[in-house]
């Protein structure tokens, strides 16, 4: 048995839904009754979130999936033994064969981890762990070693932009911000992520909550700041109390109040619970939620660097691009600026979901193709189908086709294409995804997060809605697409804000990539993905059915009849075309028309 071992149990928000704070004590428990010297830790995000609960064992780096309370005696045993709990491990999915370690598997060794490097590995709770792997050392460099503009400097060489969805240049905003006018300054961490499918920001929080208040020290004494706030939605309450945990640490070891580390620089830190408004990712509409008034933006005809929160110059930063900050301080400008392109530096982290097999939490270069992340680190996509899109910068984002995969993956490449970075949410569709009904999702979606405050915004969005509606239901008109693309082009130059101005783009881009689509439901009144329950129809090819019945089981009308082995039929008049039928037959018996 090997001395020094430690067994690190996933307590990210996915894993805890499966009860890994069970696993935790029960392995606690477990190692104790047997005696081992084993540490038994608990870790944020460690990104495979669809194979969760996930244990892994270091030093060996042995990674155990979708861990279930009778796994917990057998890997207890393997600590003692030596032999990995096969039935446990990842399996490749091509060759079936399984891989024991996390650094031999594609969707680790594939990436590369800065901001995540230690998700997985650390305590979250525990500010002694921060300590071990170097935490605050890089706070300290720039407090005693480095002056406010060389701190500016360095942060402005090392090309990093904005991780929130603007992407503008971190080194510049806070230049901006420290040579405003006034003696009161504040810093802000954005935690508000909004979009659907999105946990990037949430899982740093979660996982390394001290890397956020590490930034945002270091750009509180760049701007010369006093006092900072970190906005997080009241729907990551995880995050919240680790965050929490993270600040009463940071102040009792010294490094928040008061004369910090006896140097004189006084910062310290606040959480604001968001409500969940959407539009309160937008600059301006955040501050005034801080201040406690209703989340709407405002003109910008004075930018938030020179009056920002409470008219006082403030700089406001995404939470992942703070966690880049202590990075580049630690490894020098040079080093962070190695990684990327030539306008686009270091990595980002990206939630990757829907219609993929490895479903979680990645970091790579910027530069990184769709293809590289879609099948080296996702796996391809589920039942091996065709790829067709993704859309990437959540609601407000483009969807790329399968024409661009080789796409790299930077802020200039996605606006380029009709979409944007925005915080990093990537959505993979395949082709049994409607492009027009998808577009009408997130229209529906950014109307009701919508402030209301501008009639672009709140009529037009509502007006492609009702078009978009229209369309999938088999009542499109000739000219409806002309229409939409006027209307988006009216929402995208006179909205006030962000969300506005780029609440066209699923439509806009899904026309501009898959016009045939938007054709084929106002012209022939069909949908060629099989979704718009208004234009298809299902039947069973008696061809193909094998007869195993769970169609029958999970059709929630009854509408399918049939004995085992035998084929089965849909009653039309019963059947309400939800699809279950289609995704649960093994043997893709179910046709649409």
């Amino acid at each position: 048995m090997i001395e020094g071992r430690t067994v690190t149990i996933c307590r990210g928000t996915g894993c805890e839904s499966h009860r890994s704070d069970q696993l935790h004590a029960m392995m606690e428990a477990e190692v104790a009754r047997l005696g081992l010297p084993v540490v038994v830790k608990r870790t944020g995000c460690h990104g495979l979130c669809e194979l969760g609960p996930i244990v892994t064992v270091e030093p060996e780096g042995i990674l155990y999936l979708r861990v279930q309370p009778k796994d917990i005696e057998d890997i207890a045993k393997s600590l003692m033994d030596g032999d990995p709990v096969k039935r446990l491990l990842y399996r490749h999915p091509v060759t079936k064969k399984q891989i024991p370690h996390y650094r031999d598997v594609d969707f680790y060794s594939k990436q590369t981890r800065l901001v995540l490097r230690h998700n997985g590995h650390i305590d979250p709770e525990s500010i002694d762990d921060y300590f071990s792997v170097g935490g605050y050392k890089a706070f300290e460099r720039a407090l005693w070693e480095m002056s406010p503009e060389q701190v500016i400097a360095e942060v402005k060489d090392s090309g990093l932009r904005g991780r929130g969805g603007a992407g503008f240049l971190t080194g510049l905003k806070w230049e901006f911000t420290y040579k405003a006018p006034g003696d009161i300054k504040y810093v802000i961490a954005n935690g508000d992520e909004g979009d659907p499918g999105a946990f990037m920001d949430r899982s740093i929080m979660e996982g390394n909550p001290h890397s956020v208040l590490e930034g945002m020290l270091i750009g509180a004494y760049a701007i010369g700041a006093q006092e900072g706030y970190i906005y997080v939605r009241n729907e990551y309450p995880l995050a919240v109390k680790r965050l929490r945990i993270a600040i009463q640490q940071a102040r009792e070891h010294g490094l928040l109040g008061q004369n910090i580390l006896n140097s004189g620089f006084d910062f310290d830190v606040r959480i604001v619970r968001g409500a969940g408004a959407f539009v309160c990712g937008e600059s301006s509409a955040l501050m005034a939620s801080v201040e406690g008034r209703v989340g709407e933006p405002r003109p910008k005809h004075v930018h938030a660097t020179h009056k920002g929160l409470w008219d006082q110059p403030t700089a406001l930063n995404n939470v992942e691009t703070l966690a880049n900050v202590p990075i580049i301080i630690e490894q020098g400008s040079d080093w962070y600026a190695s990684f990327g392109t030539a306008r686009s530096k270091g990595t980002k982290v990206f939630s990757l979901v829907g219609k993929i097999k490895n479903t979680g939490l990645i970091e790579v270069p910027m530069g990184a193709s769709l293809r590289e992340i879609i099948y080296d680190i996702g796996g391809g996509l589920l039942k091996d189908r065709a790829f067709k899109a993704v859309q990437t910068g959540g609601p407000s984002g483009g969807c790329i086709p399968a024409t661009l995969l080789d796409l790299p993956v930077d802020f200039e490449r996605l606006t380029e294409a009709g979409s944007m970075m925005g915080s990093g949410g990537m959505i993979v569709m395949d082709e049994r995804t409607c492009m027009v009904d998808f577009a009408r999702y997130f229209v529906d979606f950014l109307k009701d997060e919508s402030c209301g405050k501008c009639t672009a915004c709140r009529e037009g969005i509502k007006q492609m809605l009702g078009i978009l509606t229209r369309i999938t239901k088999g009542q499109g008109q000739e000219g409806d697409i002309e229409l939409l693309e006027e209307l988006g082009s009216v929402v995208q130059q006179t909205s006030l804000c962000g969300l506005g101005k780029s609440a066209p783009n699923p439509v806009l881009s899904t026309i501009r990539y898959f016009r045939d689509e938007y054709e084929a439901h106002i012209y022939d009144h069909k949908c060629p993905a099989g979704v718009c329950r208004e234009l298809i129809t299902f039947y069973i090819d008696p061809e193909l059915c094998k007869g195993c019945t769970l169609c029958a089981q999970r059709c929630p009308q009854e509408a399918i009849s049939g004995e085992r082995k035998e084929v089965h039929v849909i009653d039309q008049a019963l059947c309400i075309r939800c699809g279950v039928c289609r995704e649960v037959c093994p043997s893709e018996a179910v046709i649409v028309q």
